[in-house]
């Protein structure tokens, strides 16, 4: 397994979790929204990786969301929208294979 995919499988579990309604938001002011500042690391981390490894740019989106979600995640009820958003669409990349369908050349 690509290591890109490791982490998209990683970060789409924390996003979920962070985004449980009372104990996500509870977990991050509780610690000083020190959460985001590593959700934002490891964000940019999986981006660089998907970059250098994916084939398919969908395979950045997560990441990308990620590090927007990271920004604006400590609006309350908009955070907990983006945790939800980039939890799923994460871990729908991680599913999917990142193998682009190749074209079948006829030989003359």
């Amino acid at each position: 397994m690509k290591t890109y995919k490791i982490l998209q499988w990683i970060t789409g579990g924390c996003e979920a979790l962070l985004a449980i309604p009372v104990l996500g938001g509870a977990f991050v002011i509780g610690n000083g929204y020190v959460p985001l500042f590593v959700m934002l690391g490891l964000h940019i981390l999986t981006l660089i990786y998907a970059s250098k490894e994916a084939s398919i740019g969908f395979q950045r989106a997560g990441s990308i969301l990620g590090i927007i979600t990271s920004a604006i995640a400590w609006i309350p009820f908009i955070g907990w929208f983006m945790h939800s958003l980039t939890a799923i669409v994460l871990l729908i990349s991680a599913i999917f294979s990142d193998k682009e369908k190749t074209k079948v050349k006829a030989i003359d």
